[in-house]
């Protein structure tokens, strides 16, 4: 059966033991304090792939990253799994898709864990704030909001031109990012 020594009740969920035990690694990373039942409340579903149990169930682990509360997937060490960008802070690029289509704008922020990126006056949203004090009006503030680095390019102000990024190592054994287009030198 299934070790008594484990946080979560394991015997309440509806899951075959065998996928249970496979299963307790990525829920004592994932599991999440006050859902109901299991502590893979929407982030482990059952569907049909290559890997399947005795039952012919085969268990998928998926984190969503659509609350804040969320966990975040976590390699074997602990750590958030990082995501692997094209883009760095202080970069100039174009935006690619979205509302903001055609604006070229500086980098301002990287968030690595979500894989998206702060660029200067784009998706820019209005944000309601409550007072925190007494006597303290609320706020209403346009700010800017993180859009996916998939959504931006790298761009070219003396070509005008947006390229795809590249990577050269120099004769020092330095690492160097340019633009493939023009040849340009970015770090």
């Amino acid at each position: 059966g299934v070790p008594s020594h484990l946080p979560v009740d394991w015997r309440r969920l509806r899951a075959p033991p065998d996928l249970v035990i496979n299963a307790v690694m990525f829920a004592t990373h994932t599991s999440v304090a006050g859902s109901r039942n299991s502590a893979f409340h929407g982030q482990v579903r059952w569907n049909s792939s290559k890997e399947t149990s005795k039952e012919g169930r085969a268990l998928t682990s998926q984190v969503f990253m659509v609350k804040k509360w969320k966990k975040q997937a976590v390699n074997e060490n602990g750590k958030p799994i990082r995501v692997r960008m094209h883009v760095k802070k202080g970069d100039t690029v174009v935006v690619i898709a979205g509302k903001d289509k055609g604006q070229v704008s500086q980098v301002e922020e990287v968030f690595t864990k979500t894989g998206q990126v702060l660029v200067k006056d784009v998706n820019k949203k209005v944000k309601h704030s409550k007072p925190v004090q007494e006597g303290e009006a609320g706020q209403i503030r346009e700010m800017e909001f993180p859009i996916h680095h998939s959504n931006v390019m790298h761009y070219s102000k003396e070509k005008q031109v947006r390229s795809r990024v590249g990577y050269k190592v120099d004769s020092d054994g330095k690492k160097t990012r340019y633009l493939v287009k023009t040849g340009e030198q970015l770090d």
